[in-house]
């Protein structure tokens, strides 16, 4: 593998939970304009991986962004490296509108650059531009989800961690989002992409990783996945809305 097209290197990662792991030494590759997904049922450890290289959570192992090794760096530092993450909970603050809320992710952006991102996560996310004075607590679970990924690319990320973008929401709203985030690839931004429901994840990515019990058990090519029988029914049986959704 180039070495230039690595984004992110992750090399016997541990996290513990006091004496309880939680992730055991995993190692994933994510490459320039990539978008790389990690399955697994709830409890596989997905969520921590991601707080972990985002620096929220302590860890052992390797972790290298652009060749430069990370493990020492705050959250913030990471994200002026060009680090993202939209948590599961999307992590809004309600009371403001959404354009707030987007300001809020540019806040160490100069004007012209702040000018910039909003007008691309509009292009992205038209419904934003249209209520863009409206309350965020007052939004759908799609429109919340359009927002807090809006918010993260106000940061101009080079690398955009999603944590289960799909949750909670209708098929026809997943379409959407999944559409975006290969618009974003194709756009050059790198992806990590958690998420339970596998079958719309490894429709959408290009390599796969399945987490079980906080470790890495398969990995491979994202079509090649999605008809490994190991994969299966464990992973892909329960999926049948969400490939409607991107079908």
């Amino acid at each position: 593998m180039d070495k230039q097209a690595i984004q992110m290197q992750v090399s016997g990662l541990c996290v513990n939970y006091g004496r309880v792991p939680a992730v055991q030494t995993v190692s994933l590759t994510i490459k320039t304009g990539q978008i790389v997904t990690v399955i697994g049922a709830n409890g596989a450890g997905k969520t921590t991986l991601l707080a972990s290289l985002m620096g929220l959570l302590p860890s052992d192992g390797m972790v290298s962004f652009q060749g430069t090794d990370i493990r020492r760096l705050s959250v913030e530092q990471r994200m002026s490296l060009g680090i993202s993450l939209v948590p599961e909970q999307r992590d809004l603050f309600g009371s403001m509108t959404i354009e707030d809320n987007l300001d809020l992710g540019a806040f160490r952006r100069g004007r012209a650059d702040l000018r910039r991102s909003k007008e691309h996560v509009f292009a992205l996310f038209p419904r934003l531009k249209e209520r863009r004075q409206q309350i965020a607590e007052t939004l759908s679970g799609g429109e919340r989800q359009m927002l807090a990924m809006g918010r993260a690319l106000m940061a101009q990320p080079r690398l955009l961690m999603l944590d289960e973008p799909s949750l909670g929401l209708a098929p026809l709203i997943v379409r959407g989002i999944l559409q975006t985030v290969e618009k974003l690839r194709d756009e050059g931004v790198s992806i990590l992409l958690v998420e339970q429901n596998a079958r719309a994840a490894l429709q959408i990515a290009d390599y796969g990783y399945v987490m079980e019990l906080g470790r890495i058990v398969i990995e491979g090519d994202a079509n090649n996945l999605a008809t490994d029988p190991r994969v299966g029914e464990v992973y892909l049986g329960g999926g049948k809305a969400a490939a409607e959704a991107v079908n």
